[in-house]
């Protein structure tokens, strides 16, 4: 085993890395290895726009072309480019990603990959969105991964199009420090800082911190948000064999509830992007949020790894808002609402990493316990929805008394979940691969009402699996197919209704390319998607698990070097959404909420390669949405639009890079999500931001 010592150095480099040998068995020699493993790894960074390697679909450490799913990496360098700190804004290019519901602002809360609504957010192989948990900043972000079709087989309930996982930035070899400054249009001001370095003379304790303050104005009236994040991480490799991962995150966010303005007789326009249907007396809502994840690693042999890992997080929101209801006649009606929120979740994971040959065929499997306990409590008493206590959209006037709080609304959530994950890739020959999953859960949910002492469970096991199959065509081309299945809890109702959970089942088939000398990868997928069990209102107005989703189209992904110089990253969806079997409220035939026939994205940024230029960079995006639905059962859609953004960067010297961002350029005016026809979020008019960098 005279490889062994090389080669843990680089695996010990992977949180959820595997043996380079996983695929076959290892013939390169000793400085090859090391060398190749080095040059990316799962949870490390990308250079430039086009990553090869992923953990987020097998939850190894695997090349992009040997997975048989769709998965596409939206890298660091994207959202440094654009200089958003928005994750929804990097999710533009990945392709089949929609904008749905973001609570008022203060969440992400919801987004739909191919055409389905989900909540589910991780943060590296953990969920991270079972509260309410703030909006993920750019700060700590190394990567943003977006698996499509059914994850279930790994991840457990969730929706059938996909989730998104992202990977936070580690603590690296190399010690640096860099400062970033930048300030925008709306009085938009921000700092971050990431400082990395060896906490030893023999670099087996590493560490790095990022942290970030912002203070932003809006375009939208009365409404401003504040942020300040710190994420301390630590890397200490006890041994040859046993690392110790240590990530850190601790947020306040301080932002006034904004549902948007409203549209009139089913149209846009009329009602100014600015006019702010809240109270500004009410105040920001401040959410704070506290996230721990350890992970010890260490290496049996050669061939296989234990990994134990805990994540906990937690958090709280509190603070009042005046939130609109409906439009009768120029006035929206508004209730008041005031509260307070807590929510704490613990998942602890225990898995058994392997490689080896057996019946002539090459294995990497996957064999994993996970327990999950979370518990959330929601108050939020509120008043009854009144014409008085409402706004002239054409002339608000502010200031009224608050409206009795008449309705308590206090609930608590604990749901406890047990599952075994059980995982097999295979290497049949050089060019066929395939992958085998399932994964057995048992959750137990119980839904207490605080204020009337009813309380209601559920208890359910479920099996979700999943089977994909690669065959590289030639080098170049490998085309695979896969087949999935996803579950997901209903909700218990008000009256303590216990409904079947939603299940999914999707198929994918599709095409990975590596073109012009590996210059550019690109994923094209052909996918079909069923859900059933959707909540719905049979003939008596009963609420009953009976409503059906379906569906299908197509997407693609693009990215890396056009040439030595340009980096570019595309994509395009054309998405076919609806309802197959609804009731009164949404019939059969409705199109699903937020959900454009077509959409594409495509970042082109040029960086010169000599002269007093060498390092600066100009480049432009561009983005088009199509028409969508703005409300669930009715004929109210968002029209379609599309914006182009221009970015330049500076390289002054080896230390100091100036930026500048021009967003909106043609200055379009668009709505970029609603939930129905009264909250309706309008985009941002044309801004402009400036930056400057510090490699300190």
């Amino acid at each position: 085993m005279k490889y062994r010592a090389p080669l843990l150095a680089g695996f010990t480099l992977g949180l959820i890395g595997q043996p380079v040998s996983a695929a076959q068995p290892l013939t390169l020699d000793e400085l090859s290895i090391t060398d190749s493993y080095l040059e990316e790894r799962a949870d490390g960074p990308v250079q430039g726009y086009r990553a090869t390697r992923s953990a987020t679909a097998t939850r190894t450490d695997t090349d992009i072309r040997d997975t048989p799913q769709s998965i596409d990496v939206v890298p660091a360098q994207v959202l440094k480019d654009l200089n958003t700190t928005r994750i929804d804004r990097a999710l533009d290019f990945a392709g089949g990603v929609s904008r749905q519901n973001n609570f008022g602002g203060l969440t992400f809360l919801n987004y739909s990959v191919r055409g389905f609504t989900t909540g589910e957010l991780y943060k590296n192989g953990f969920a991270i969105n079972r509260g309410s948990y703030s909006a993920p900043d750019a700060a700590s972000i190394e990567r943003i991964e977006v698996l499509k079709g059914p994850a279930a087989s790994l991840y457990g309930r969730g929706d059938p199009g996909g989730l998104v996982n992202i990977v936070s930035k580690r603590p690296e070899a190399e010690a640096f420090s860099n400062l970033s400054v930048s300030a925008g249009t709306w009085d938009r001001y921000r700092s971050s800082l990431d400082v990395n370095s060896p906490l030893d003379s023999q670099g087996n304790l590493l560490g790095r911190v990022n942290m970030a303050v912002e203070d932003n104005g809006s375009f939208r009236d009365h409404v401003n948000s504040q942020r300040r994040i710190i994420s301390p991480s630590l890397s200490w490799q006890l041994s040859p064999d046993t690392r110790l991962l240590l990530d850190t995150e601790f947020s306040r966010t301080e932002t006034v509830f904004d549902r948007g303005i409203p549209a009139v007789n089913g149209e846009l326009g009329s009602v100014k992007r600015s006019t702010f249907m809240g109270e500004p007396n009410d105040g920001q809502i401040r959410n704070d949020n506290q996230t721990i994840d350890l992970a010890l690693e260490h290496y049996l042999n050669d061939a296989w790894k234990l990994r134990l890992a805990n994540h906990y997080t937690q958090g709280t929101l509190k603070g009042a808002s005046s939130e609109p209801q409906a439009l009768i006649g120029t006035t929206i009606t508004r209730f008041y609402r005031e509260r307070d929120f807590e929510w704490n979740d613990s998942i602890t994971q225990a898995e058994l990493h392997g490689s080896f040959d057996w019946a002539g065929w090459h294995h990497q499997t996957l064999a994993g316990l996970e327990y999950e306990n979370y518990r959330n409590s929601q108050k939020y008493p509120q008043s009854a929805t009144l014409q008085e206590y409402g706004l002239d959209i054409y002339n608000p006037v502010y200031g009224q008394p608050k409206p009795a709080l008449t309705r308590a609304n206090d609930f608590h959530e604990h749901t406890e979940s047990y599952a075994l994950n059980l995982q097999d890739q295979i290497a049949f020959t050089e060019r066929l691969r395939g992958l085998l999953g399932v994964r057995l859960e048992r959750f137990e949910q119980t839904a207490l009402n605080r204020a009337t002492g009813v309380s209601n469970s559920q208890q359910k096991d479920v099996a979700t699996a999943r089977t994909g199959v690669l065959y590289q065509l030639t080098p170049q081309v490998g085309v695979f197919a896969n087949a999935s299945t996803s579950f997901k809890p209903n909700t218990i109702g008000t009256q303590g209704q216990v409904y079947k959970p939603e299940k999914g089942l999707g198929y994918e088939t599709g095409l990975k390319l590596d073109l012009f000398d590996s210059r550019i990868g690109a994923t094209v997928a052909l996918f079909h998607i069923d859900k059933e069990n959707v909540v719905t209102t049979d003939a008596l107005g009963d609420s009953v698990a009976a409503g059906k989703a379906r569906s299908q189209g197509l997407d693609l992904q693009f990215s890396g070097q056009a040439s030595d110089a340009l980096r570019i990253i595309g994509t395009y969806a054309y998405i076919d959404a609806e309802v197959t079997k609804g009731d009164a409220a949404v019939p059969a035939g409705s199109d699903l909420l937020g959900i454009a026939r077509h959409s594409g994205s495509l970042l082109g940024v040029y960086e010169f390669q000599k002269g007093a230029l060498r390092g600066s960079d100009v480049g432009a995006a561009f983005n088009y949405v199509g028409e969508r639905s703005g409300q669930s059962g009715s004929r109210f859609t968002l029209p379609a639009y599309s914006t182009v953004d221009l970015l330049a960067h500076y390289k002054a010297s080896e230390q100091l890079t100036l930026g500048l961002n021009l967003n909106n350029l043609f200055d379009r005016k668009y709505y970029e999500r609603a939930y129905n026809s009264a909250w309706v979020m309008p985009g941002e008019p044309r801004n402009l931001s400036v930056s400057l960098t510090l490699n300190l």
